[in-house]
């Protein structure tokens, strides 16, 4: 009853008294509802409860049967009790709490046996009072948002904690060194956080522990502690993607019951220990992307229980232990890319249960054993880019469930086994870059699942099966640089499903099928050199509306250009050189509005140029007409082509005068020789440069002099003027030079005593240095100092140069960057590199090796990258000339992603958070498998230093800063999510940051947004060399693009984190599989093999590049990245 309930009745007594009689029996009804309410009140335990639902912002709608009327909390959502009505229990998943963990459960802490909140949006620290419960034997608070470390009071002795489960949290700071009081727990579930530290050795006293996974924390470091070998009850032992280093510990043979190690993708190095194979238990071992060294110890063999073994993109030597072969139960053997030798043991003949066997990236030599036959059960055999011989053996052809053979880039001889045919699951074969000779067999076309099929560069003859027909699930069939002759057979167009045909390079003749136009969903054909004639059949183009590139040429096709070319709305690249092409060019060639490069030239085509062509919007990488009989003049309608690179239109019968081209500001090569053109050349920097080669053989052409010129008696007066002019100005120049030299050099003279600029280059190398080293390196600055000569120069920056330098004591190459003396910036500069740089690993940022300084000098040492930045990857060639290299997507991709984490790792990985602020490409290093590294700190600060700091001199580059950078307000992280926007967008589109084509003051960014905001195909942007590509690489590049566009909002409210960026750009690989975390770093890689011809393939190294040894000539001419 209210308080003043009581007082309201008394006072209507005294008014009336007829109420007197009633009022003893009003007041024992009162007291009667009194009693009745606190009999519904609720408990201790109710109340405790209920006063933290009061805390959180979504009780009332998750906890909507908590109220305060029950007088037990035992019914209530997600509490269990005992028999005697004790909270035993509470256990709330996947609701949306929005709030902290309870702290005050001390009305129930005697009895609460089990705590799970997992997936229940809570925030905050971890409560330390948790530990005060003392029959708390299971805690899950997984899956939240949690804040802070593990409270040390968590584990105090004596706990009867079994289970703890923190994972996917953001908590912070190490492991308490007390977990080792928890004896009694079973379960250590960490992963995903944000715990840095080493893995306490006192992990060694929890005798009762089974599992330990703590994958996902970067900044967990250290090497695992010899002292886990005493955990004796372990079972999984989960430590992947961290940063443990270090050796495994030998004592992990102690551990009987293990069944699974996972420290994958971490930074392990030394051998693997023998004494694994005493680990009876073990059925799962994966250690794969470390830098594990050694040979692998025969005493796995042991592993009677082993299932999976990968150990792939590691250091490994020796050859592969027989004694795997004694692994009866293992399924997965994945020992890829290390440096593995020797033949392929016979032994492993005996894994009845494997079904897959990867050992691509290695030297293997040897020949394929036949043995392997037996393994009846494996789905994959990857043996690609090694050293194997000798023929591939036709027992193969029993492996009846097997799906992927590939067997490219090796030695391998003799013909393709027809037996192949009876591998009936086969879905990818790859045979290319052998030595594989006789023909095709026929078997292989029976097949029903094969949907790739390459071939490529062996010398295999005959001609290609009729029976290829019958393979109607074929997507891909390359078989370029072979001896293949006969005729395309017509069945070729049952192939409904194709999509690339690749047959180019051959000895192929006839004429092309008619048939092929049933092919509706080609993207790609290319069958250009061979001896192909006859006609282009009419309606061959009317029905491929998803073809993308078409290459026929240097063969012998004569007749018209069917009008129906027109039809092909999708075309990137046509290339009919080469060939007997007679009549006009189409006018309906304009309809190809995608189409970025025509080559027609070398042929004997006649009449007008269409002016339908420079309507082509996208034509901006090549038109070449040259080598025809076209005659007329050029179109003005070619103004328009103001993307094109490379025009040739040379040996023709053109004529009138040039002015339409003078419009064409994107031009790198222009050939118009050995025609009829007239008149004056358009008076541009560009025409004034042609060599004479290009313009010869048009004799009515003004290039410099036209008539009703001056005449040359007044152009010769006007030149002497000029050169009197330029001779007394140099004269006068000279003398006031000398005279300030004479006068300087006194003042030197008087105040230094005469020191030389030789003497001042000496003193900057003299001792004494002061020299830290964070690695275990033997580096003598005296040594390094030898190196440091102009012909080692691989970069220079507005802070230095940087060096390659080769340590004599290891024959190791480093990297070193040399700072510029007496300069504020430049020690700036060398202040935050060896302020960040130290307190960061991470496999994609560069790693700092050490640095030294006397008084004038300042040295920097790095790990030595050898192919350059991706600046230079991506805008020059090898050597330095100008087209660049040809980098496949699925290298750019890869490249992408692997910023994209280093950029996470710094932003929210890292306590406090770093902004690098000089994001770009040129910034970003290339490793020997083209994997990318963030490098270049000197402008770098501490979010919470930067964020209110004002900026440095140098604060970002041009065409890569991000707005509010122009508008001095605050810079975070999400500066540098803005370059990297620009920088994925360069990767997409090949462009430049900023180009001349783009418009003044107009950067890639508007560029790519003004082309979307005019509805025009995003594909357009995509850069021209990844035309072609398949469909689902197509969508991976549009896809990205978008991602790209985000990361580059003006607003850096609308930019996503980079940890979304990096699982964003993750989510485009479509393969789950290890295998999409590859990088293929044979030297046999190419274009296309289908081992990366999956629906996400890992990156392969880009064609056209320079092989790892000769990337040092070409890192000169690619401005590195330690020094930008």
């Amino acid at each position: 009853m209210p308080p003043g309930a009581m007082g309201g009745r008394s006072r209507s007594r005294w008014r009336g008294g007829a109420w007197g009689a009633a009022a003893p029996l009003l007041l024992r009804c009162a007291l009667a509802m009194a009693c009745v309410g606190c009999a519904l009140a609720a408990d201790a335990q109710g109340a405790a409860l209920l006063a933290w639902k009061r805390t959180l912002r979504g009780g009332a709608d998750a906890l909507g049967d908590w109220r305060d009327s029950d007088a037990s909390p035992c019914r209530w959502t997600g509490v269990t009790c005992d028999a005697a009505g004790r909270v035993t229990e509470l256990s709330l998943q996947f609701v949306d709490l929005h709030g902290g963990v309870p702290a005050d459960l001390s009305a129930v802490g005697a009895t609460l046996a089990r705590l799970v909140l997992t997936g229940t949006n809570l925030t905050g620290p971890i409560p330390p009072q948790l530990g005060d419960l003392p029959a708390l034997a299971h805690l899950d608070l997984s899956n939240n948002a949690l804040t802070g470390s593990i409270p040390a009071s968590l584990c105090r002795p004596g706990s009867k904690l079994e289970s703890l489960y923190v994972n996917s949290n953001r908590l912070e700071g190490a492991i308490p060194d007390a977990i080792g009081n928890l004896t009694a727990l079973r379960e250590l579930i960490f992963y995903d956080n944000q715990l840095e530290g080493t893995i306490p050795a006192t992990i060694g006293q929890m005798a009762s522990l089974e599992v330990i996974r703590g994958g996902g924390n970067k900044n967990l470091q250290g090497a695992l502690p010899p002292e886990i070998g005493n955990c004796s009850n372990l079972t999984m032992l989960g430590l992947a993607e961290t940063s443990i280093s270090g050796p495994l510990p030998a004592s992990l043979g102690q551990l009987k019951s293990l069944d699974t190690i996972a420290i994958y993708t971490a930074l392990l190095s030394g051998p693997i220990p023998p004494e694994l194979g005493q680990c009876s238990s073990l059925a799962n071992i994966y250690l794969y992307e470390n830098a594990v060294s050694g040979s692998i110890p025969p005493q796995l063999g042991k592993l009677s229980n082993l299932k999976n073994l990968l150990l792939w993109q590691n250091n490994l030597v020796g050859v592969i232990p027989p004694e795997l072969g004694a692994c009866t139960g293992l399924t997965v053997l994945d020992l890829s890319m290390n440096g593995l030798t020797g033949h392929i043991p016979a032994s492993l003949g005996n894994l009845t249960s494997l079904q897959e066997l990867q050992l691509s990236v290695n030297k293997v030599s040897g020949p394929i054993p036949a043995e392997l036959a037996r393994c009846t059960n494996l789905t994959d055999l990857e043996l690609d880019n090694n050293q194997i011989s000798g023929a591939i053996p036709a027992e193969i052809g029993k492996l009846t469930a097997l799906r992927m053979l590939y067997l490219w880039a090796n030695q391998l001889t003799g013909s393709i086994p027809p037996e192949i045919g009876g591998c009936a699951s086969l879905e990818s074969l790859d045979l290319s870059q052998n030595a594989l000779t006789g023909p095709i067999p026929r078997s292989l076309f029976r097949l029903p699942r094969l949907s790739k099929l390459l071939l490529i560069d062996n010398t295999l003859s005959g001609e290609i099966p009729p029976e290829i027909g019958n393979c109607t699930s074929l997507v891909r069939f390359r078989a370029s640089g072979n001896h293949l002759a006969g005729a395309i057979p017509p069945e070729v167009g049952k192939l409904g499903n194709l999509s690339f045909l690749d047959l180019s390079s051959n000895r192929l003749s006839g004429a092309i099928p008619v048939e092929i136009a049933g092919c509706r969903n080609l993207t790609f054909v290319d069958l250009h050199g061979n001896a192909i004639t006859g006609v282009l059949p009419p309606g061959l183009f009317h029905d491929m509306l998803s073809l993308q590139y078409l290459d026929l040429s240097y063969n012998s096709i004569g007749g018209d250009i069917p009008s129906d070319i027109g039809k092909l709305g999708s075309l990137t690249k046509l290339v009919f050189g080469g060939n007997r092409l007679t009549g006009q060019i189409p006018p309906e060639i304009g309809s190809c509005s995608r189409l970025q490069l025509l080559d027609l030239g070398g042929n004997t085509l006649s009449g007008a140029i269409p002016a339908s062509i420079g309507k082509i919007p996208g034509l901006e990488i090549t038109l070449n007409l040259s080598c025809n009989g076209l005659s007329g003049a050029i179109p003005k309608e070619f103004a328009g082509l103001v993307r094109l690179g490379v025009l040739d239109v040379s040996h023709n019968q053109l004529s009138g005068d040039l002015q339409p081209l003078s419009a064409l500001q994107n031009l790198v090569a222009l050939n118009i020789s050995f025609n009829n053109f007239a008149g004056r050349a358009p008076e541009t920097a560009f025409f004034a440069k042609l060599p004479t080669s290009d313009v010869e053989g048009n004799p009515a052409l003004c290039l410099s002099r036209c008539p009703g010129d001056a005449s040359d008696r007044e152009r010769a007066a006007r030149r002497a003027a000029k050169v009197t002019t330029a001779v007394l100005l140099s004269a006068l120049v000279v003398l006031l030079a000398a005279a300030a030299f004479l006068l300087i050099g006194r003042r030197k003279g008087s105040v230094l005593g005469g020191t030389r600029p030789d003497d001042d280059k000496d003193a900057e190398m003299l001792p004494p240095w002061d020299v830290t080293l964070y690695q275990k390196l033997e580096i003598s600055v005296g040594d390094v100092a030898r190196s440091l000569t102009p012909a080692n120069v691989i970069g220079k920056g507005w802070s230095g140069s940087v060096y390659r330098a080769s340590v004599p004591s290891t024959g190791v190459t480093i990297a070193v960057k040399k700072f510029r003396s007496c300069d504020e910036a430049s020690a700036e500069a060398f202040a935050c590199e060896i302020g960040v740089l130290p307190r960061v690993r991470h496999r994609n940022i560069v790693r700092l090796l050490g640095w030294a300084a006397n008084r004038r000098t300042r040295l920097l040492f790095y790990d030595y990258l050898p192919n350059g930045t991706l600046g230079g990857l991506l805008h020059t060639a090898a050597g330095g000339s100008t087209g660049a290299a040809v980098v496949e997507w699925e290298v750019r991709l890869a490249i992408a992603v692997g910023v994209a984490e280093g950029l996470a790792y710094l932003h929210h990985d890292c306590v406090p958070a770093i902004l690098h602020r000089d994001v770009k490409a040129d910034n970003i290093l290339l490793g020997e498998r083209y994997e990318a590294c963030l490098a270049d700190f000197g402008l770098a600060r501490v979010a919470e230093d930067g964020a209110n700091s004002s900026p440095p001199p140098f604060a970002g580059s041009y065409g890569y800063i991000a707005p509010e950078y122009g508008c001095m307000t605050k810079i975070t992280t999400k500066s540098d999510v803005y370059s990297f926007g620009v920088v994925l967008l360069e990767i997409i589109t090949g462009r430049r940051p900023v180009e001349p084509a783009f418009g003044e003051g107009r950067s890639v960014v508007q560029w790519v947004r003004e082309h979307l905001h005019q509805k025009r195909d995003p594909a357009a942007v995509v850069d021209p060399r990844l035309q072609g590509r398949p469909d689902t690489q197509v969508q991976e590049m549009l896809q990205a693009l978008g991602i790209a566009l985000l990361c580059a909002s003006a607003r850096p409210e609308d930019r996503p984190t980079m940890k979304d960026v990096a699982a964003l750009l993750r989510g485009l690989r479509n393969d789950d599989g290890a295998e999409a975390r590859k990088v293929s770093g044979g030297s046999g890689a190419r274009l296309d093999s289908a081992k990366w011809a999956a629906a996400s393939p890992p990156p392969t190294k880009p064609t056209a590049l320079p092989r790892p040894a000769q990337a040092q000539s070409q890192s000169q001419s690619s401005s590195m990245a330690y020094s930008m």
